[in-house]
């Protein structure tokens, strides 16, 4: 960045050394700029569009925003605060990643960054396309990480080759997880076994399930309070917190397949196909085998929590087991999750990280986060 300054004869140095702070301060901000293009206007992505009009992110410039039908690229009304409602009104081009790649060139931003706000499959598989192109990606989407190995080993080999890669909303909604994990990997330690309660909304279930309930009963209050996911089948099946222990074992070093995580889910077999709406009429059909387990569990001192576990070998397990009380598990609250790494060095004693494992402005402060760490 160049500039001309016309500063008269007789205003002497001060007025020149004003002018001149004030054209490095000009060119740091060009340099520093952090464009992005948001995809997902849903629940997270909502919540990161309200955390970009705070002071925390003055040097982000949102460019592009879409939700699965429509995108928006025009600078006034990217800067509406009722930009999300505007997309899920129609309002706005037909939703062409290319279109929103373009604002990204056009912005002259040194660092440009597509972050990924939604559960989308066909979007996660493009992550490693786009960083091989040198975009950034940051991103709370499970899918390619956590998803079939040659995708992960795909996101590596594009990593190495292209831009940085934001995950720290994939687990435990943003929580130190994989970032320690990570550091302690760089100074030589090792991951030796992994446990916890990985699913904020699992967690709540059976921090709540005492038996005075009926299980169903707890299931819809925790979905009418934005818990579970609409159809909530995607927390009860297990998937997601499989996709979360790869994605931790995976960074660990372990190089595990999906048909190598054994997942107990919780939706029997006769309500697995149905549509939402037929699973939702038929909760009650949860409860007997529920009453049975936790009956059993609570006559030897025992509580219910949905663990996921990995051995020294690599084994993997998700499902639902009993704790004793002293059991770190047993003593959660709310909707926390909760890590415990046992390493080379933490042996003795597990590294525990806890803390509230879901909700949207958690979620997305970990993307703004990660976002900022580019500049």
């Amino acid at each position: 960045m160049s500039a001309v300054l016309d500063v008269d004869a007789t205003a002497g140095a001060t007025s020149v050394a004003t002018a001149l702070r004030t054209v490095v301060a000009a060119e740091a901000a060009a340099t520093t700029t952090i464009a992005i293009v948001l995809l997902g206007t849903g629940v997270v992505g909502g919540a990161l569009l309200k955390l970009l009009n705070t002071p925390a992110a003055v040097s982000v410039r949102l460019v592009g925003a879409a939700n699965s039908r429509r995108q928006q690229t025009v600078a006034a009304s990217l800067a509406n605060r009722n930009l999300r409602e505007q997309l899920n009104n129609s309002q706005g081009d037909a939703r062409d990643n290319a279109g929103l790649l373009a604002a990204l060139d056009a912005s002259g931003a040194a660092v440009k960054v597509i972050v990924d706000a939604t559960a989308s499959a066909p979007l996660a598989s493009r992550h490693a396309e786009w960083l091989g192109r040198g975009y950034h990606v940051v991103t709370a989407n499970k899918a390619l990480a956590g998803g079939e190995l040659p995708g992960w080993r795909a996101l590596q080999a594009a990593v190495v080759n292209g831009g940085r890669y934001g995950d720290s909303a994939t687990v435990g909604a943003g929580l130190p997880v994989l970032s320690t994990l990570r550091r302690l990997r760089s100074c030589g330690d090792a991951l030796l076994t992994l446990e916890g309660v990985f699913s904020g909304s699992l967690s709540w279930l059976f921090n709540q399930y005492d038996g005075s309930r009926p299980f169903s009963a707890l299931l819809s209050e925790a979905r009418k309070l934005g818990y579970t996911e609409p159809d909530p089948r995607s927390d009860l099946s297990g998937e997601d917190v499989a996709r979360k222990l790869l994605i931790i074992a995976r960074n660990a070093g372990f190089a595990l397949g999906t048909d190598e995580v054994d997942v107990q889910g919780l939706v029997p077999e006769p309500l697995r196909a149905l549509d939402t709406e037929s699973f939702l009429a038929r909760l009650e059909e949860l409860d007997e085998p529920l009453a049975k387990l936790h009956a059993q569990a609570k006559s030897r001192g025992n509580v219910l929590r949905f663990l996921a576990r990995l051995n020294q070998r690599g084994r993997a397990r998700v499902g639902l087991v009993e704790v004793p009380l002293t059991h770190p598990a047993a003593r959660l609250y709310g909707t926390d999750n909760q890590f415990a790494l046992t390493t080379t060095r933490y042996n003795t004693q597990p590294l525990v990280i806890q803390g509230p494992g879901a909700g949207p402005e958690v979620t997305a402060q970990a993307l703004l986060g990660d976002v900022l760490a580019l500049a």
